[in-house]
């Protein structure tokens, strides 16, 4: 994969897709079937210093995006905040074919600045699924945010006044509260999708624990848990939540107590001893997790057993 290009303005992006100069210099609709598609080019990865909001759909083409391969033949939506690398990798005997339709709204933070909507952005965590999870829109559902996106295009189009940006800037935010919505949706009707995750953490988490990384490597974080299952740790968090209604973390930790409950009832160890294996510094420090956990220390917990 080659370097990723650097789009720092929108402007630069309306040059670098071959499309007129933007009428806003820090928001803009852009219609995918406007833009120019190199038939040649099998890869493109770009990062950009602004968000972006999209709903593609490509016909006879598959595009690879983040760690999945989707298929553009229905309407899929992904979010990107800045920073954020998004990479495709195209077929180009397909690309030829292929008839490319949807909108792209883009949004610089300077658009935003002063304004809630500036941290809201920040906090939404569908903008960290980009990489891993798009988000599958009905047709209804897509109708609704196409009617959202051509009443912020309509407002930068027109005469700018004192209210134009916070009439915009509602709009967005209404753009990201039925996002929530349906990726919620999504979330619930994909059930079976969802318990597969479920079921490769409990089946990493096992593996973790049975082994000696505890005492190598210490207890696994989120982001580490998240990275190994291809997943953001805000997506497996938010499946988490929908299946079980824990967090990756109460995962994380109802695992360290089952091996320690483990330990305590079947073994001669002492605690400073289960403290170590189970990657605690101080058995000081595990007494007290075990008992915020449990409401027992570990000692009682082992007389429990006798």
């Amino acid at each position: 994969m080659k370097q990723p290009v650097r789009i720092r303005t929108i402007t630069e992006f309306h040059e670098f897709r071959g499309l007129p100069g933007p009428e806003h210099p820090l928001i803009s609709v852009v219609d995918y079937s406007a833009i120019r598609h190199d038939v040649d080019i099998r890869e493109l990865s770009w990062t950009l210093d602004f968000y972006s909001v999209s709903i593609k759909r490509t016909s006879n083409s598959k595009i690879k995006y983040g760690q999945q391969e989707y298929d553009f033949d229905e309407g899929v939506m992904f979010f990107m905040a800045p920073g954020q690398v998004f990479s495709i990798t195209i077929d180009p005997d397909t690309q030829k074919w292929a008839k490319h339709s949807g909108w792209i709204l883009l949004i610089h933070p300077d658009f935003l600045w002063n304004t809630p909507l500036a941290g809201k952005m920040k906090n939404c965590e569908f903008f960290g699924y980009s990489v891993n999870e798009a988000l599958f829109l009905s047709e209804k559902e897509e109708h609704t945010l196409l009617d959202i996106i051509k009443n912020i295009e309509q407002e930068y189009r027109s005469t700018i006044d004192t209210f134009s940006q916070n009439i915009i800037i509602s709009q967005i935010e209404t753009l990201l509260n039925y996002s929530e919505r349906f990726y919620q949706r999504q979330f619930i009707t994909r059930k079976i999708a969802n318990h597969r995750i479920l079921d490769a953490l409990e089946a990493l988490l096992s593996d973790y624990f049975n082994n000696e990384s505890l005492v190598t490597e210490g207890l696994p974080t989120v982001q580490q848990v998240a990275a190994r299952l291809n997943l953001s740790p805000g997506y497996l968090t938010g499946v988490l939540k929908i299946v079980t209604g824990k967090n990756t973390q109460q995962h994380i930790h109802e695992k360290l107590i089952e091996k320690a409950k483990e330990k305590l009832s079947t073994t001669a160890l002492s605690v400073s001893e289960i403290a170590y294996e189970l990657g605690f510094g101080h058995s000081q420090s595990f007494s007290k997790f075990f008992k915020s956990k449990t409401r027992l220390s570990p000692l009682e917990f082992r007389k429990s057993f006798r």
